[in-house]
């Protein structure tokens, strides 16, 4: 019998096996010869652990710390400005992942800039560039593209296919940022204490677990890669309590449905065809992080919007505001309940800063299931 999408949830959302996870765990939690202070680098992480409730079904040695795993929240302010300005040109469109309309930027956002009359597209597909361009030959279309390593393959296929297609109205302000840099930055900062890490799903299915082997040679920490789910999630732990009981430090693939070491070499390989390291990159609450992003390599510089409209974008950093706390949620410093003006002031409906608007914030997640 072939299982349904249904099935296989239910299968990871089982009640009964994340009961016998749990038991399992609090075995395991009781040899701990210090408290496991593990962070999930992924927001889809942070939401599952919310949601389902499981940091309060774990022994109290075991604590979760939030990370940068939101590129929606990690884009710093002068970023959104840049799509803002461009949006605003009498012969632009704007074209983004939907995320990204209502992140604010200094002084406004994509959704408020839509409002007044810019050429704003939320995006479902990013191939829907493509159409948008065909439709509009006279317009020029900017794609303003963001995401970790999980969306960096399409905008590489909307290069190739445009490319081939021969359709050359089409730019790219490149906003994907890499998940090992902000992980090494965060350990050689020190003050979360981190000693284990639940690595992201989807980045790795592209980078493959090989990426993080620098946490076990550089700095002895375990990172076991996990798939999305609660049972994902409960397994996770089990085996990094395992490889901490046992005095093992090595990277662990638990989502082995979707993950390999080596990660998917063809996308790899297309990322590679138009895009290369920037030499640094500054990180919302992060600040500057070396090699941490990517941008178009320089034979395509007339389809780089960041080069095309260089006169009237603003590079200078501008900071968050003052009541937001977002920052230290992104270094694992403080959780979104220690902020004064979470669930009052800043809310989804009005967010103030970055980690209250996507899906994937941390903010977001308390916001949902936390309070």
């Amino acid at each position: 019998m072939n299982l349904t999408l249904k099935d296989l949830y239910s299968k990871f959302r089982d009640p009964n096996t994340i009961k016998a996870l749990k038991k399992e765990i609090e075995k395991e939690a009781l040899k701990l010869k210090e408290p496991m202070r593990v962070m999930e680098i992924c927001g889809g992480h942070t939401h599952t652990i919310m949601k389902y409730g499981i940091k309060q079904i774990l022994p109290d040695n075991i604590t979760f710390i939030h990370g940068p795993g939101c590129p929606v929240c990690v884009m710093p302010k002068e970023r959104i400005d840049h799509a803002i300005i461009l949006a605003k040109q009498p012969d632009v469109i704007l074209a983004t992942l939907g995320d990204m309309i209502r992140v604010p930027g200094s002084n406004s956002s994509l959704a408020k800039a839509r409002a007044e009359g810019a050429n704003v597209v939320p995006l479902h597909s990013t191939l829907d560039v493509l159409k948008i361009a065909k439709e509009n030959p006279d317009k020029k279309v900017v794609f303003f593209a963001i995401g970790f390593e999980t969306t960096t393959p399409m905008t590489a296929a909307l290069m190739k296919r445009a490319f081939s297609e021969g359709i050359k109205n089409i730019y790219y302000h490149i906003n994907h940022v890499l998940v090992p840099p902000p992980m090494r930055a965060i350990m050689d900062g020190g003050e979360a204490k981190i000693n284990a890490f639940i690595g992201p799903s989807h980045v790795s299915v592209i980078i493959g677990a090989k990426a993080y082997e620098f946490l076990v040679k550089d700095y002895n920490t375990p990172v076991v890669v996990a798939g999305f789910e609660p049972v994902d999630v409960m397994e996770s732990i089990l085996m990094l309590l395992k490889q901490k009981n046992e005095g093992r430090c090595e990277v662990e693939i638990q989502y082995k449905r979707a993950t390999t070491y080596e990660g998917n070499t063809l996308a790899q390989k297309m990322i590679e065809e138009f895009m290369e390291v920037r030499d640094t990159f500054r990180w919302r609450g992060l600040g500057d992080i070396p090699k941490s992003a990517l941008k178009l390599k320089d034979e395509y510089s007339e389809f780089d919007a960041e080069k095309v409209w260089a006169d009237i974008l603003p590079n200078e950093p501008i900071d968050d505001h003052k009541l937001c706390i977002c920052g230290e949620i992104l270094k694992g410093l403080k959780t979104p309940k220690d902020c004064k003006v979470f669930a009052t002031a800043c809310t989804p409906s009005n967010p103030l800063g970055s980690c209250m608007v996507s899906d994937e914030g941390a903010c977001n997640a308390y916001y949902r299931y936390g309070r």
